[in-house]
């Protein structure tokens, strides 16, 4: 039975990306497993966000957010990059790049649908180059891929699921690689753990396609504890360095 909102799903991929992020930054404290753990959050926002393309009242709007977002993120990376460089703390994080990326492609198909001639294959080319940039961004060569298999097959549940399948085998043979024992194989796979993106499958067939708490607390969550939450965790690793 389908039971859980888009806010209960944003609220339930805020904890466990904390706790990854936890990790990263204090290695010594929490356990490895927080981050293969952590592998469905990125997807399960870029399907919530998939959803919203289909239910805001202005594509454009949603877009520019996310990019704004994007770019105030970056600046912030830099000042705190800059401000803790003498402990070599950083913060490179940035998923909204990644997700704002996603949705311009996905605008530029939507786009496609009502143009003929030159300008549709021009926004094809776009497209695909734009794609291809993705490879650039931050998860982007699982998230990237995510998007388009959840856009194109958003009408069949059971094409999607296959394509997850598909994206994730190729993931886990690009990032398998044995070493001298099945410890040190195990371990280095509970880092390059992209391919575990499919553990997103159950909270996507969770999902009753309902927003959930609407106002603007939970519009804007996520975007600002995103930031708030990595500057904040490495403001703690420089004081505590």
């Amino acid at each position: 039975m389908k039971k859980l909102n888009a806010f209960q799903l944003k609220i339930i991929a805020l904890i466990v990306m904390l706790m990854d992020h936890l990790y990263f930054s204090f290695p010594d404290v929490f356990p490895v497993w927080f981050h293969p753990l952590s592998r469905f959050v990125a997807p399960l926002f870029a399907f919530l966000m998939v959803e919203g393309l289909f239910h805001t009242r202005n594509r454009l709007k949603y877009n520019l957010r996310l990019w704004g977002w994007a770019i105030f993120m970056q600046m912030g990376n830099g000042v705190i990059n800059i401000a803790f460089l003498s402990k070599k703390v950083s913060v490179h994080n940035n998923i909204f790049i990644t997700l704002a990326l996603g949705l311009t492609i996905l605008n530029l198909f939507e786009l496609r649908k009502n143009c003929y001639g030159i300008k549709k294959w021009g926004l094809l080319v776009s497209c695909i180059g734009l794609i291809l940039l993705g490879v650039c961004v931050e998860g982007g060569f699982s998230v990237i891929p995510f998007i388009l298999i959840t856009y194109f097959f958003r009408e069949n549940k059971k094409k999607s699921i296959i394509g997850y399948l598909i994206l994730s085998v190729i993931l886990f043979i690009m990032n398998y690689t044995p070493y001298e024992t099945l410890k040190m194989t195990i371990n280095m796979m509970m880092y390059n753990s992209d391919f575990l993106f499919i553990m997103v499958v159950p909270f996507i067939f969770l999902y009753n396609g309902e927003r959930g708490v609407n106002n603007k607390f939970s519009k804007y969550l996520f975007y600002v504890f995103y930031p708030l939450h990595l500057w904040i965790l490495a403001m703690i690793e420089f004081i505590s360095n």
